[in-house]
C-alpha cells in the first residue's frame, strides 16, 4: 500500500474511535475484557503519543510514559495524539531511519503501517464495547493486514523470542497451514522452534485451510471474531495450533 492510502485509513480509523470516545467510556470491552473504553482510547492515545517520541528521538524514549504528561480527558488526549503523530509523519520520509521493534525495517514507513493496523483493530474493539457493528476493513487494508499479522507478528516474534513459542511448537513436524483471502495466500509452515511464512497459490495444497473474507480472516487471525467469521477445512489440530500460537504472538 502507498503512503498516501496507509494515513487516509488511519484518519479514517481514528475519527471512528474518536466518535465512541464521545459515548460511555465506562463500558467494558469485550474483545479485551479487562479495558474499559477509557482504557482502550488511553491505550491507543499513548500508542501514538510512543511513536512521536520515538521518531523525535529517533531510539525508543525512556522512561515511558513520561512524568510530566498533562492530565486531559480520553477524548482530548486522542485527539492530541493523533494530531502529533500524522504531524511527525510529514516531517519525515517513510525511508527516515528509526527504532522499531521489528529488526528488518527501522523505518518510518514501518510506523506508518504499523499504527494503521493498530488502529483498525482497536477502533473495531472500541465499536463492539459501544454496541456498534464493527465498520468492514477495505480489503487492500485487511489483506496488507493479513501479511503484517503472518509476517512481523507471527514468524518474526517465534524468531526473536522463541522461548514464547517453545511449548506450542514442541510437537510441530512442518504441518502446513494455507491462510487464504482475496486472491492471496500465504502458507505457513510449523515447526518446533520455527515457523515461515512465504506466499503461495490461494488455492495451494496445505494440511490445513482458513480463508474468507480478507476482513474475516484478519480479524480471526487477531482473534477478535471467532471461527464462523471464516472457512476451516483439512486437519483441526493444523488450525488449531495457529490459534494457539496467535494467543502468544498478538496478546
Amino acid at each position: 500500500m502507498e503512503t498516501t492510502r496507509f494515513l487516509e485509513v488511519l484518519g479514517d480509523d481514528y475519527r471512528r474511535l474518536l466518535g465512541v470516545a464521545a459515548g460511555d467510556l465506562a463500558v467494558t470491552v469485550p474483545t479485551c475484557p479487562d479495558w474499559t473504553l477509557a482504557d482502550l482510547v488511553e491505550h491507543v492515545s499513548m500508542v501514538y503519543l510512543h511513536k512521536v517520541a520515538t521518531m523525535r528521538l529517533g531510539t525508543f524514549p525512556s522512561p515511558w510514559p513520561p512524568e510530566d504528561l498533562p492530565p486531559e480527558a480520553p477524548a482530548d488526549r486522542l485527539a492530541r495524539a493523533y494530531a502529533e503523530l500524522t504531524a511527525e509523519f510529514a516531517r519525515h520520509t517513510p525511508e527516515t531511519a528509526v527504532q522499531t521493534w521489528y529488526e528488518p525495517d527501522q523505518t518510518v514507513g514501518f510506523w506508518i503501517r504499523r499504527m494503521v493496523h493498530e488502529s483498525v483493530i482497536h477502533r473495531i474493539d472500541g465499536e463492539l464495547a459501544a454496541g456498534l457493528p464493527p465498520t468492514e476493513v477495505p480489503d487492500d487494508v485487511a489483506l496488507d493486514g493479513i501479511d503484517e499479522n503472518l509476517q512481523a507478528f507471527l514468524a518474526y516474534q517465534v524468531g526473536r523470542w522463541p522461548e514464547e513459542f517453545a511449548a506450542a511448537l514442541a510437537d510441530c513436524g512442518g504441518e502446513t497451514l494455507l491462510v487464504s483471502a482475496g486472491g492471496r495466500g500465504w502458507l505457513v509452515r510449523l515447526r518446533p522452534g520455527t515457523v515461515t511464512v512465504e506466499a503461495a497459490e490461494p488455492d495451494a495444497a496445505a494440511d490445513a485451510t482458513v480463508s474468507g473474507t480478507p476482513s474475516g480472516v484478519l480479524l480471526w487471525l487477531w482473534r477478535r471474531t471467532d471461527d464462523l467469521a471464516v472457512r476451516l477445512s483439512g486437519k483441526p489440530s493444523v488450525s488449531g495450533k495457529l490459534c494457539d500460537l496467535q494467543r502468544i504472538a498478538t496478546q
